[in-house]
């Protein structure tokens, strides 16, 4: 890296690094470091009236208090953190006080690595501290980090753009307090989840993620092209019609935390990777996987919080179970005063002009319905609530409804305003599910892009005979985003999909060499903020002159100074070029 690139306190960073190697000290070393302790549970564990224990920790310098021939430094691990007390003398009990000296109170910076090796204590302030007998440098931090202030609850230089925090997540989680409890609390999920399904003796699985055929669910994928086969391929969009062929093989329960991908819309509940959670279970229908989810969400909520009620912005929802059941049709009366029952096309499509809903011609009956009801009755769903029995040409994977063949048995729940899970009666009917693909093929000729394609091979698996199924979709995303107050997707994402850095755009050398330039000296230009040949002609020659010789002398570069009248020239080139 061109040093001029480097800002002035990375630039003292790598000096430190380079000098620590001159005294014999690895900044990097590859041995183990043997931690014996953390910061939260030496805390709990501490006793003023037992014997000193020895503990060796290790971790991140977030502060520093420098007294002479003492010292305090604020130590953060995985768990939290804890003051290390820091006696000159005593980690340098010979002659040789270069460790305390010269490496300690000039060589490391806040963010180094260090680990300590010393005995707990507590502090005459009562603060529970770690007195430090040995200290080992395990890693050179080369950029400081930003210094986030408290001070009478206030908080100064806080790290808080959310651009920058989703892209430099490793940042976030460092300096921001209750990052990381977002995430271990998302860990707390799965785990609940997990054991939710194991305990009722159903086997989690794995299904591809490279599909010939999308399907599963109605959505744009992402294509790919597989080389060696010479066949296009499709990130999956679902995992159903996979699982469920394992219902066919034989399991009577299956599940899956799938990584599941579609090419759509961005914005505070969407990411275009997401994980969900689907699972089947044979000889049960909607009915019971309806009570199946309510009691499995109480239990995710009571394990991850400890109660059944979480805040999430101005609402307090409640995962108590049971939940409201009410139908696709009574929540559009309810919210539009129209009965939809019984409507064909046209006249969904002049409840839409009605109502004010934007449609187009590629929308068939189901869309149109998808539509009334996002628009007007999901987001006024708040507390948990299952909206069941939806339209038929809204569900091509579902059971026909038992007492209404226009119908579906079908259930969503809603929650906070949004779909949180999806679950069906399985359509097992070969015969039926094949002339619902055809539907879907229809409209996808209409030009609807999310219809589904016909998976012959699923056919193939019903036609062998699939026990009555019930199964069940939850967005985890959604989910950890509820159970942790979150109302943006990216805060429970660690890493969320973001469009590409912004990169000023900067001319070549050979670009400015047509003004004059020389080579060596385009490095200087760009520190001094000239990126093009077009900012180049705007400046004027004599003090730009002086800001080049002064980046000479500060950076110790050796370059020969360029006279004014050289400067001058360049100036009047790039002008030219204009």
């Amino acid at each position: 890296m061109n040093p001029l690139e480097l800002s002035e306190q990375e630039t003292i960073r790598r000096g430190s690094m380079a000098t620590l190697r001159q005294m014999g000290i690895e900044p990097y070393p590859a041995a183990e470091y043997e931690v014996t302790g953390h910061s939260t549970e030496i805390r709990e564990n501490f006793k003023d009236d037992a014997p000193a224990r020895d503990v060796a920790v290790a971790g991140r310098i977030m502060s520093r208090r420098i007294m002479g021939k003492a010292s305090f430094v604020e130590l953060q691990d995985a768990d939290g953190r804890i003051q290390i007390y820091i006696s000159r003398d005593e980690i340098c009990p010979d002659e040789n006080k270069d460790l305390y000296n010269v490496v300690f109170k000039k060589l490391l910076d806040i963010g180094d690595f260090i680990g300590v090796r010393g005995y707990v204590f507590r502090t005459q302030t009562g603060e529970i501290s770690v007195h430090a007998r040995e200290l080992t440098v395990l890693s050179k931090s080369l950029r400081p980090l930003p210094i986030v202030k408290v001070k009478d609850g206030v908080t100064y230089d806080a790290f808080d753009d959310p651009e920058l925090r989703y892209r430099r997540r490793y940042v976030d989680l460092i300096v921001n307090d209750g990052v990381k409890e977002i995430f271990l609390k998302r860990t707390k999920v799965y785990n609940s989840m997990r054991e939710y399904f194991n305990s009722a003796g159903y086997i989690e699985v794995e299904t591809p993620i490279l599909q010939s055929i999308p399907g599963g669910a109605s959505a744009r994928p992402f294509i790919t092209h597989h080389n060696a086969l010479d066949i296009p391929l499709y990130l999956r969009i679902a995992d159903e019609l996979y699982l469920k062929r394992l219902i066919v093989g034989g399991f009577d329960g299956v599940y899956e935390f799938s990584k599941n991908f579609r090419n759509e819309g961005m914005d505070r509940t969407h990411n275009p990777e997401f994980t969900c959670m689907e699972i089947y279970v044979a000889y049960k229908d909607y009915n019971w996987m309806m009570a199946f989810t309510e009691r499995m969400l109480e239990k995710i909520c009571l394990d991850v919080n400890g109660t059944t009620d979480v805040r999430v912005g101005d609402n307090t929802i409640s995962f108590k179970a049971p939940f409201p059941r009410v139908t696709m049709a009574q929540a559009i009366k309810e919210h539009t005063g129209f009965d939809i029952t019984g409507m064909d096309e046209d006249a969904l499509r002049g409840v839409c002009r009605e109502l004010g809903i934007e449609v187009d011609p590629s929308m068939g009956k189901g869309k149109l319905i998808d539509e009334i009801f996002g628009e007007r009755c999901e987001g006024r769903y708040i507390q948990p609530t299952f909206i069941t029995d939806y339209p038929i040409e809204m569900s091509p994977l579902t059971k026909r409804h038992r007492d209404n063949p226009e119908l579906t048995e079908r259930f969503e729940l809603m929650v906070n305003g949004k779909e949180l899970a999806n679950a069906y009666s399985e359509l097992n009917d070969p015969i039926d599910q094949y002339e619902r693909f055809v539907e879907q093929m229809r409209l996808g000729e209409k030009g609807d892009d999310e219809a589904m394609i016909i998976d012959a091979d699923f056919i193939r698996a019903l036609e062998y005979g699939m026990p009555p199924t019930s199964g069940m979709g939850i967005g985890m995303d959604r989910l950890v985003m509820l159970m942790t107050g979150q109302v943006a997707i990216q805060e429970v994402l660690l890493f969320p999909q973001m469009r590409p850095e912004k990169v000023e755009k900067r001319d070549s050398a050979e670009t400015f060499a047509n003004a004059g330039v020389p080579a060596e000296w385009v490095p200087v230009l760009y520190k001094a903020g000239i990126l093009t040949v077009a900012a180049l002609a705007t400046q004027t020659a004599g003090k730009l002159h002086q800001d080049l010789c002064g980046l000479n002398k500060k950076h110790k570069l050796g370059l020969t100074n360029q006279t004014i009248d050289a400067v001058g020239a360049w100036i009047s080139a790039a002008g030219n070029d204009k």
